[in-house]
């Protein structure tokens, strides 16, 4: 997912929210001690094009291409204050690696990632029916059941990385609520091909996009 994508619909999001914020008013932001609990369809749209190099360093013409993926995630939101609250996400996602460069265009890998992020945000808003945020925190990048394609043999590494965040609840009727969110990822992993003899410092960098209905406890 391209930057430019990304922010048309962060622009969509903040447009269907103010337009349902008149739709009702039984809702009520939530407040310190309180949890929301969110299901969510969500896109994870790696950025990668990074090139493929030899063991030596050279360069082979060839680049990373990593596969979006959507699926079905749950968060968790605390309130330490009224305007406070910590997020965690948790979901799983499988992605097709892929080298690609001139007529070159073959899939080499095929991985589960579980990529759950914590988030700190901050709420500005206490009053009516429309909760705005934004939120930095880490991720982890846990990749598990790889299956290797086409003869080649693949390991990525396990590791950390930050993201940035922004979204909405918006009040529905009683404790339930809509929800829009993105999120931006910042993570690298070495990718090692064949025993080392081509490798590829990857940053994979997803959009990580959701839309989904939330329950405040």
């Amino acid at each position: 997912m391209k930057a430019k994508t990304a922010l048309l619909i962060t622009a969509a999001t903040v447009m269907l929210a103010g337009a349902a914020q008149a739709q009702t008013t039984e809702w009520q932001p939530p407040r310190a001690g309180d949890w929301i609990v969110t299901g969510r369809i969500t896109t994870v749209a790696p950025t990668t094009e990074d090139a493929i190099l030899t063991s030596a360093g050279a360069a082979t013409g060839l680049k990373v291409d990593v596969s979006d993926d959507l699926m079905p995630t749950l968060g968790f939101t605390y309130f330490f204050t009224d305007h406070i609250a910590v997020e965690a996400i948790l979901g799983t996602t499988k992605h097709e690696i892929r080298a690609q460069g001139g007529a070159t265009d073959v899939a080499v890998h095929e991985t589960w990632v579980l990529p759950p992020v914590v988030t700190v945000q901050y709420r500005p808003l206490t009053e009516g029916n429309f909760s705005p945020y934004v939120g930095a925190g880490v991720n982890a990048m846990l990749f598990y059941s790889g299956e290797d394609k086409n003869g080649f043999n693949v390991d990525l590494d396990n590791g950390i990385g930050w993201a940035l965040q922004a979204g909405a609840d918006v009040g529905l009727h009683g404790p339930w609520s809509l929800n829009f969110d993105v999120k931006k990822v910042w993570f690298n992993t070495d990718a090692n091909i064949n025993a080392g003899a081509l490798k590829s410092s990857v940053d994979l960098d997803p959009w990580v996009v959701s839309v989904g209905i939330g329950r405040k406890f």
